[in-house]
């Protein structure tokens, strides 16, 4: 997808009030009530549509063939394992295996409709004139609240979102309220506390690193040949 064709759609999600990141020992909580909100169903397929960055394309791809081809097969071979100890109502290994597969196989379903629904959109890919100074999704944004705290985020996917790279999703508050902003533009986000304004101080697109998938800490896959319970 080219990224010109971005602004017509997102330019709906421009400026909404919303929550807003503070300073200093606020900084987190800030950061998870306005970087980030559980989005609402018509925002998971916005357009039917899943706006994401290559890299975040590949961490999903990565999980999934994680989950389909090493996890899921470790737990079904400790649930038939488990099955044949007896009694499966008081086999402990026979029904947290039966609960662990129903929680892999909802996760697989959501990551291949993740994944088919995918728009890769390059953060570093030209851009025209118009664009190209203002905020759309990939952009990276340095903006300052009313103290002159500044901060730097990147816009991104919904599930590309990381509070410690300040990657915010492209539907969350902040997001869209820095959403078609420029250099120079004031935002204005209306949070419980009160009406928070920001500037925004430079609006640039450059490559977004997204942190690859990792295999989880005790999945069933890296304890594989481990001895059972019994």
């Amino acid at each position: 997808m080219n990224a010109d064709d971005l602004p017509c759609f997102l330019s709906a999600f421009i400026r909404v009030p919303w929550g807003h990141p503070l300073d200093s020992r606020e900084k987190d909580y800030e950061m998870r009530k306005g970087f980030t909100r559980k989005p609402q169903r018509d925002e998971r397929s916005a357009g039917g549509k899943n706006y994401i960055t290559r890299s975040g394309l590949q961490r999903l791809k990565d999980e999934h063939r994680f989950l389909l081809t090493r996890e899921r097969p470790a737990v079904v071979e400790v649930v038939a394992w488990a099955a044949g100890n007896g009694d499966r109502s008081e086999n402990a290994d026979y029904k947290y295996g039966k609960r662990r597969l129903r929680q892999i196989d909802g996760r697989i379903r959501f990551l291949t409709k993740r994944i088919e629904a995918a728009e890769v959109v390059d953060p570093e890919a030209p851009r025209a004139a118009q664009t190209k100074t203002r905020a759309f999704f990939g952009a990276t944004v340095r903006y300052a609240n009313a103290a002159g705290a500044e901060r730097v985020v990147s816009i991104v996917g919904i599930d590309e979102v990381d509070l410690n790279r300040n990657h915010i999703s492209w539907v969350s508050p902040l997001g869209r309220a820095l959403m078609k902003s420029a250099a120079g533009d004031s935002v204005v986000l209306q949070a419980p506390g009160g009406t928070e304004y920001l500037t925004v101080l430079e609006v640039c697109y450059e490559r977004i690193s997204v942190e690859p998938f990792r295999e989880p800490p005790g999945s069933e896959a890296s304890t594989k040949g481990l001895p059972r319970r019994r």
